[in-house]
């Protein structure tokens, strides 16, 4: 599903290198008050990330020292991502450079580390293989369970469509994106499937020191608790800052992402103008300022009701990214309707999605069934009977769409619900080409590729 929604992502933003990417793209591809929706739904997810991940940041520390404060660490790491964000776009960059190489190694090691402890190989020796997957057992409470995680796993895989918002701030979109876009697939099973397999063949489901006194207790980690189990002394704290800064990093990307959403919504007269003002570095300061405001929410670390807090912000942003994918989806659907309506083809594009159309319908599909399968465990949940907040908890974001579309409504009196696809504008916002020079370019690029080893246009295939 995600393959096929960046790849969409990846044509779109190539083509049409806005900022804000595909918070526009609702407004032009779908219809205007679902656009609306859909920026505020990116805005508020981010605003509401920043504190949580601030938040989440603190518990960690619990790990080691759970007398001190919360807010003297909250305060901490908030002017970490303060100071980082200064420096706009290029300070984003670096620091992600930074923090991402911290995990790649840090997971590449877990990986290795858990295929040797399953291998018996730990400090205190036994094979462990797949004994936990028949004892307690895989995939706990079913196909329920499965879908109760929907929220959960989603926040996870938030900010896979960052790539679409840095478009218009790319020196060569046509030549960095679409290789950015084709290696968040190998990002996603690399460090997301593999890893997850890992733990579940290390730690059973059923293990009571996974669930902490206040519901949410990241020093429980499953990693941090693969390694506790094996007896291996010292690597478990190692994990724990891994684990802290993958936190920081997405705080981080809250502020990037965010900043330039906000700028987006006074570009489409969606937020007072002000709200777009950019300096000459390119840096959106009053959303940076506005995200950075939200953030000082991560005060809320110091209060005894910690986690229930951060089990309502996830309630707010998890969904969100369900609805950001398939919008996206169906804009890369409608885009290539108007091109065909229009006598046109993908021939004029520097980017196409190699998923195509089809697969814009099939991640269009998967998110629908995840929201279907999330609102039934919502409705009834697990081992219990209907409850309005545990409803909420799982489908906040819902009401929150339909509050945002009766305030479009009511202000802008605009009661276009959907644009026919011979009324879509396919032109303006595009970034300028040569459209022979273009077509040109691409042919000696594939006679370059079709002239090397196979296992060089496969890597190019892919990569």
């Amino acid at each position: 599903m995600m393959y096929c929604t960046v790849h969409a992502l990846g044509e779109l933003a190539v083509t049409f290198p806005v900022s804000g990417a595909f918070c526009q793209y609702n407004s032009r591809f779908i219809s205007p008050v679902w656009g609306f929706c859909m920026a505020y739904n990116y805005a508020m997810q981010w605003l509401v990330v920043l504190p949580l991940e601030l938040v989440a940041a603190a518990i960690t520390i619990n790990y080691w020292n759970s007398t001190i404060n919360s807010a003297a660490w909250v305060t901490l790491f908030y002017f970490l991502i303060f100071f980082i964000n200064i420096f706009g776009v290029k300070g984003y960059g670096e620091a992600e450079f930074v923090f991402s190489a911290i995990k790649v190694l840090a997971v590449l090691g877990f990986i290795i580390l858990g295929i040797v402890l399953c291998a018996g190989g730990g400090p205190q020796g036994g094979y462990i293989g797949g004994k936990y997957w028949g004892n307690p057992g895989a995939f706990a409470n079913g196909f329920k369970g499965v879908c109760s995680v929907f929220v959960t796993a989603a926040f996870s895989f938030a900010g896979t469509e960052l790539a679409g918002l840095a478009a218009a701030e790319t020196e060569n979109p046509r030549k960095s994106l679409p290789s950015a876009t084709k290696q968040v697939f190998w990002r996603i099973t690399l460090f997301y499937i593999i890893c997850l397999t890992l733990v579940g063949l290390l730690v059973p489901y059923n293990d009571e020191r996974l669930i902490g006194a206040s519901g949410v207790n990241t020093a429980a980690s499953p990693f941090v608790l693969a390694i506790v189990n094996a007896g291996i002394g010292g690597l478990p704290s190692v994990m724990n800052v891994v684990i802290m800064i993958a936190v920081l990093s997405v705080g981080n990307s809250a502020v990037f992402g965010c900043s330039r959403t906000i700028a987006n919504l006074a570009e489409q007269g969606f937020a007072p103008k002000i709200c777009g003002y950019i300096d000459r570095e390119g840096r959106p300061l009053v959303g940076v300022g506005i995200t950075l405001a939200f953030g000082l929410l991560c005060y809320l670390a110091a209060s005894s009701k910690q986690g229930e807090v951060f089990s309502w912000m996830l309630a707010l942003s998890g969904l969100s990214s369900v609805f950001t994918w398939g919008s996206i989806c169906v804009c890369h659907i409608r885009f290539r309707r108007a091109l065909t309506i229009n006598g046109r083809g993908t021939d004029e594009l520097s980017f196409t999605s190699q998923c195509g159309v089809y697969g814009s319908c099939f991640g269009a599909l998967m998110n629908l069934l995840i929201l279907i399968a999330t609102f039934y465990t919502a409705l009834f949940p697990i081992g219990g009977s209907p409850d309005a907040e545990v409803f909420f908890q799982s489908y906040l974001t819902l009401p929150v769409l339909i509050l945002f579309a009766v305030i479009f409504l009511a202000w802008k009196k605009d009661f276009t619900f959907f644009i026919r696809a011979k009324d879509i504008d396919i032109d303006t916002g595009r970034r300028e080409v040569d459209i022979e020079l273009l077509k040109q370019e691409i042919a000696e690029e594939k006679a370059f590729i079709a002239s090397k080893p196979f296992y060089y246009r496969i890597y190019r295939f892919w990569c």
